[in-house]
This record gives structure tokens, C-alpha cells and sequence, in this order.
């Protein structure tokens, strides 16, 4: 008999004769010895009757060591066996362009405008007739994914393509950072990511005006957007995954564009103009031409308006050598300081803000770098702006969980933590952020006189 069942009929069973007698706490611990008594039995037959109980499954493979040459070699060629495997069951143009034939083939009016659709008894038709490379993308999960709001449940032929298109780029683009991945671990290390995009730029029209000799500077300048945005402890890897997630990749093959216009390669990190400029301001800053740059050096930054105490803080924590800042650390301290609004920027800045290292700003710390701000005021002539209304202020923007301390996740929450720390660090923010005001009301009556012209 099962033993739930005995269970189940000792539970059941009257309580008579001497069982009146025995308390209830008594009954309970035999109802418990009963329970473990069967569960032992039943778990133990288990265990008996499946071999499988008895050996843990292997799941940790070591990597070759440096000095197995052999088994080093045989995991690069499997790899690159695997690699081409997985390529060649991509699309290629031939097979895109057959699949765009029989997508236009059997589209179902009418036509949304200009946009032809299709239903899902053609879509399935049209997925029988792809072959064997297209199955994965005809799925009802895929469609269901595109069907938006067609009275018709129809989807746009060009957005399924566009889909397609867009599966078959993240695959081949995988596959060719994979090409770079030497530990085969699902990560590029900075050397890795260098050599891709090294390899990379003879592919990129817009970059063919770089003369080689600022390749270098160029790669330096690309990898350091990659990783100070995706490797925040700073472990000297990437996943791939987390290349493919964002849109730098895009932005730097946006460059392939031939014709991509002076706006967007201004706004473009990767694009020659933006690289250039980088550099630029970088070697305007070295006076004393040894390649690194000082304190006061770094001073003249921007609009020269950073407070010396900001400037020390940024000294002390960041890599330097010998007192002394190098490209690299450079890039990191322009990235945050143009990118404020990006929770990695604010992480950099709240670091050198934290001088107590605790974790959180406190009156005390805000204090510490606004009595900066106070000092470049009177040095400039201006009356300085008490503390009290700028902590009363900072406070009330952020709004953090606690009401004496901020975090890095309030700054993060609040989206104010650029206007903050704009505040603290440099004079000529702090003037544009206390005359906003005014700066608005400039600004319309100049929008209105153009007008009134």
C-alpha cells in the first residue's frame, strides 16, 4: 500500500479508547514520526531504483594550461570549426533576397499606404518555401511579436524583413567578435577589442582621411567609450552579449556611410572629427609636451572653471604616473564629464564626491565642494551663495531615501545627478544652473526678435 495512503488512513482514525487520553502535542509528534518514517522509505526506494543518485555529472571543464600546446591548439580549431558552422547557416544576400521574392509574392491586401502586408496563413506558406535556413524566424512567437494594430491581424512585410535582416546582422557580428574571443569564455579583453577594431577600420569609408600613424589613438580612443561604459569594476573584460545589447557597435559602423552627414559624425564618439577633437584638446592641454598631463595642466579643461578640490580628488583616485595623467585616464575623465546623465558617468564623479568613502554624500561632503564654488566666486568678484540654500536645494531635487545622505541609486533615480554635480565641481555650471532663469528668459525674447525679423 502507498504510504500516502496509510498516512492519510492513520490521520482518519477516530481518536478511541486510550488515544482519548494522549494530548494533543503527543499525537502531533506521532503524526511527525510517522511522516519521516514513510518519506525515509520512499526517498530511499528512489534512490535505489535511479543509478543516476549516485555520480554528480560533470560541469566544469578547465581551460588548457599555457603549456599544453596541444590541447590549446585542439580548442582553437574546434572553436574555429564551431565558428564556421554557425556562419554558414546564416542567410546570405542570395537567400535574402529570395525570401524578400516570396515575401512580396504572397502579401495580402489591401496596403497600408505604401506598406504591404501579410497574414498568417501566407506567412506560414511563405516560410515552407524558404528552406530550411529561414524555419526559426516563421514562427507564431515571431509574428504574434509584429502584429501591432491591423484590423486585418496582418503584419508589414518590411518589418518582419527588417527583423530578419537585423536576426542575421547580430548573428554574423557575434560571430565575428567571437573570431576575437582567445579564451573562448564569451568575453573580449581590451587587447581583443583593440584588434577587432584595428582590423575594423580599413572597412569604414568615413575613416579613410586618418593617417595611419593615429591608429593607434584612434583604436585607444574607440575601446575606452566600450569599456568604461560596460565594465564598470573595471574586471578588463566585455561580454560579448553586452557588445551586441548596446548601440556603440552601431554607432561605429554607422561610419561605413558614405554619405553620412557632418551633424551625426559631430555627435558621433567613433567618427573621425569626434577622435580627432579628443586628441586635440588632449595635446592643447600638454604644455610641457611630455605626453601626460598635470593637475594644472588639466585645469585649463573645458571652461577652465573646475575647482582645484575636484581636481585633486580626481588625481587621487584615477591611475596616474608619477602625479601625472596619461590618454587613457584622460578619455575616462571626458567621458563622464560629457556623458553626466549615464549612470557609469555618475559612478566615476560620485566616486571622487564620496571623500569619506562610505558609500553616500552627506552635508559634510556637499559642504566640502561647494566651499570651493564659494572661493572661485569671490575670486571672480560675485557674492557667494550660501550653502544652506544649495544643500536645501540639492536635497530637494534628489530626494534620496534617506534624508541625510544621498546615494549613487538616488542620484540615479532622482535623473538630477548631472545638475548636481554640476554644481559641485565647476563654477561656470553652478552660474548657468543659478541664472537658469534668466538664461530663459534671454532665450525667448531672442526667439521672439528673430521672429518679429
Amino acid at each position: 500500500m502507498d504510504w500516502k495512503e496509510i498516512l492519510r488512513r492513520r490521520l482518519a482514525t477516530p481518536n478511541t479508547g486510550t488515544n482519548k487520553k494522549r494530548s494533543e502535542q503527543e499525537l502531533k509528534d506521532e503524526e511527525m514520526d510517522l511522516f519521516t518514517k514513510y518519506y525515509s522509505e520512499w526517498k530511499g526506494d528512489r534512490k535505489n531504483t535511479n543509478e543516476f543518485y549516485k555520480t554528480i555529472p560533470r560541469f566544469y571543464y578547465r581551460l588548457p594550461a599555457e603549456d599544453e600546446v596541444l590541447l590549446q591548439k585542439l580548442r582553437e580549431e574546434s572553436r574555429a570549426v564551431f565558428l564556421q558552422r554557425k556562419s554558414r547557416e546564416l542567410l546570405d544576400n542570395e537567400e535574402l533576397q529570395n525570401l524578400w521574392f516570396l515575401l512580396d509574392k504572397h502579401q495580402t491586401p489591401p496596403m497600408i499606404g505604401e506598406e504591404a502586408m501579410i497574414n498568417y496563413e501566407n506567412f506560414l506558406k511563405v516560410g515552407e518555401k524558404a528552406g530550411p535556413k529561414c524555419k526559426q524566424f516563421f514562427t507564431a512567437k515571431v509574428f504574434a511579436k509584429l502584429l501591432h494594430t491591423d484590423s486585418y491581424g496582418r503584419i508589414s512585410i518590411m518589418q518582419f524583413f527588417n527583423y530578419v535582416m537585423r536576426k542575421v546582422w547580430l548573428h554574423q557580428t557575434r560571430i565575428g567578435l567571437s573570431l576575437y574571443d582567445v579564451a573562448g569564455q564569451g568575453y573580449l579583453r581590451e587587447s581583443d577589442l583593440e584588434n577587432y577594431i584595428l582590423e575594423l577600420i580599413p572597412t569604414l569609408p568615413q575613416l579613410d582621411g586618418l593617417e595611419k600613424s593615429f591608429y593607434s589613438f584612434y583604436v585607444c580612443t574607440a575601446v575606452r567609450k566600450f569599456f568604461f561604459f560596460l565594465d564598470p569594476l573595471r574586471t578588463g573584460k566585455i561580454k560579448i552579449q553586452d557588445i551586441l545589447a548596446c548601440s556603440f557597435l552601431d554607432d561605429l559602423l554607422e561610419l561605413r556611410d558614405e554619405e553620412l552627414s557632418k551633424e551625426s559624425q559631430e555627435t558621433n564618439w567613433f567618427s573621425a572629427p569626434s577622435a580627432l577633437r579628443v586628441y586635440g584638446q588632449y595635446l592643447n592641454l600638454d604644455k610641457d609636451h611630455n605626453g601626460m598631463l598635470s593637475k594644472e595642466e588639466l585645469s585649463r579643461y573645458g571652461t577652465a572653471t573646475m575647482t582645484n578640490v575636484f581636481l585633486d580628488r580626481v588625481f587621487q583616485e584615477c591611475l596616474t604616473y608619477d602625479g601625472e595623467m596619461d590618454y587613457k585616464t584622460y578619455l575616462d575623465f571626458v567621458l563622464a564629464l560629457e556623458n553626466r546623465k549615464e549612470p557609469a558617468a555618475l559612478q566615476y564623479i560620485f566616486k571622487l564626491l564620496d571623500i569619506e568613502n562610505k558609500g553616500y554624500l552627506n552635508v559634510f561632503s556637499l559642504n566640502y565642494f561647494f566651499r570651493a564654488i564659494q572661493e572661485l566666486m569671490k575670486i571672480h568678484g560675485q557674492d557667494p551663495v550660501s550653502f544652506q540654500d544649495v544643500k536645501d536645494e540639492i536635497f530637494d531635487m534628489v530626494k534620496p531615501k534617506d534624508p541625510l545622505k544621498i546615494s549613487l541609486q538616488d542620484l540615479i533615480n532622482s535623473n538630477q545627478g548631472d545638475t548636481v554635480t554640476t554644481i559641485l565641481i565647476d563654477l561656470n555650471g553652478f552660474w548657468t544652473y543659478e541664472n537658469r532663469e534668466a538664461l530663459v528668459a534671454n532665450d525667448n525674447e531672442n526667439s521672439a526678435d528673430l521672429d518679429d525679423t
